[in-house]
């Protein structure tokens, strides 16, 4: 399961865009709005490594997705820092409208979307150059910045009129607005992109919209004064904050229901979900292959491969493979470089650890073909253990031809 994270003022851009924490690959940045600097945190040792110097009141924090650079929002110095991570030194001040708050940029890092709370605007940032290129009217107080998933539409919160201003990234122009709640703040859009969860502040409630149409589907009683919003990365739940009663909602997104409800510290504001990252275990892998087609009454030979696709070694135990012959065909040997083989059972063991993205030595399976062997037979092996705990399975559709009692005339009987 993805691990929550919930902060007063604080946010993961990279599944939530509130404000005010950011984290590229090996740093997170944090906006501190009374001393107007930021902190960069080494994430593997969570501590502080460098204090960069911005603008007035820092708020929000975004990242682009290559992590190379950091756009924060200074909201009484009416512009944006960029911080180039590489050197975590500002590379450019950009200003924009009054009072920056919310902060976003598209999923392939060209364009960074700003709302300017007083001036009722989004400015549109070209990342590289780092310039304004296009300065959008929305609805008033806008402060919530949230982009879909394919990068085509922006979703911005309006606190004072109460609606959702959607853009259109390729013309920068609002081409639908959403009536919500009173006081719309935080703004998350699931990660198919079909919906955006938007927490009314002054309502208790959280509008879901349905981003195919831009109407509300469906309004979610939650706590008091809803704040921040996330979605899981499934997007099975969206969590929320409720700072006036110092819980966390938690949203079915199937059934748009409360299923839970957290009680956390105290006024909680940000909220961002930690990716899901599966544990390290090692997957094996088999194959099985033969050359050509099986002639009746001849032996033939298949190959077996065992391979570990997964992100560990194996743990040592037993790696064990098992061959299962159709009728037509018997063996006559089985063996391979390291593996301890029994012809009678057709299994093969091992106990060496195989190391990520390697392979064992093959094993090689001789068999006799009968000389009533069917046409076409299918030749299944299985390998389990190494600490991996699913069985795989490895067929080889083979092709019998010939007859064997021509192929004895022919090569070895007839007499002229």
């Amino acid at each position: 399961m993805a691990g929550l994270a919930m902060l007063a003022g604080v946010a993961l851009p990279a599944v939530a865009s509130s404000p005010a924490w950011a984290a590229p690959t090996e740093s997170a940045y944090v906006a501190n709005f009374g001393s107007d600097n930021v902190s960069v945190i080494d994430t593997a040792t969570n501590t502080v490594t460098d204090t960069v110097t911005v603008g007035t009141n820092p708020s929000a924090v975004a990242v682009t997705q290559d992590g190379e650079r950091v756009y924060v929002t200074n909201q009484n110095s009416d512009d944006v820092s960029v911080i180039d991570t590489a050197t975590n030194t500002v590379i450019a001040t950009v200003a924009v409208g009054g009072s920056p708050a919310g902060a976003a940029i598209t999923p392939d890092g060209d364009r960074a979307y700003i709302a300017n709370n007083d001036t009722s605007n989004v400015s549109v940032i070209d990342t590289t150059t780092n310039t304004v290129i296009a300065t959008v009217a929305v609805g008033g107080g806008p402060y919530g910045v949230a982009v879909t998933p394919d990068g085509l539409h922006v979703y911005v919160t309006n606190q004072s009129s109460n609606n959702v201003s959607v853009i259109e990234t390729a013309t920068n122009t609002v081409t639908a607005t959403v009536t919500v709640g009173t006081t719309p703040r935080g703004v998350a859009v699931t990660p198919d992109g079909l919906h955006a969860y938007v927490t009314n502040f002054l309502s208790d409630t959280v509008s879901v919209i349905d981003t195919g149409t831009n109407t509300v589907t469906a309004t979610v009683a939650a706590g008091s004064n809803p704040f921040g919003v996330t979605v899981t990365p499934d997007g099975g739940h969206a969590y929320v904050t409720n700072p006036s009663v110092n819980t966390v909602s938690v949203i079915d997104t199937g059934t748009n229901t409360v299923t839970a409800t957290v009680p956390v510290g105290t006024g909680p504001q940000g909220v961002a979900i930690s990716p899901f990252t599966p544990p390290s275990a090692p997957s094996l892998t088999i194959t099985k292959s033969h050359t050509g087609n099986f002639v009746r009454g001849r032996q033939g030979t298949y190959t077996i491969s065992v391979g570990n696709d997964g992100t560990a070694p194996t743990d040592g135990t037993t790696v064990t493979v098992q061959d299962t012959l159709p009728a037509g065909l018997s063996a006559a040997s089985i063996s391979g470089n390291g593996w301890s083989c029994t012809r009678s059972t057709l299994t093969c063991t091992r106990s060496s650890v195989l190391a990520a993205g390697n392979s064992y030595p093959p094993i090689t399976l001789r068999v006799r073909i009968a000389r009533n062997a069917p046409a076409s037979v299918t030749n299944t092996a299985t390998v389990t253990g190494g600490g991996d705990t699913t069985t795989h399975t490895a067929t080889d559709p083979t092709t019998i031809t010939g007859n064997w009692q021509n192929w004895n005339w022919n090569w070895g009987w007839h007499r002229p």
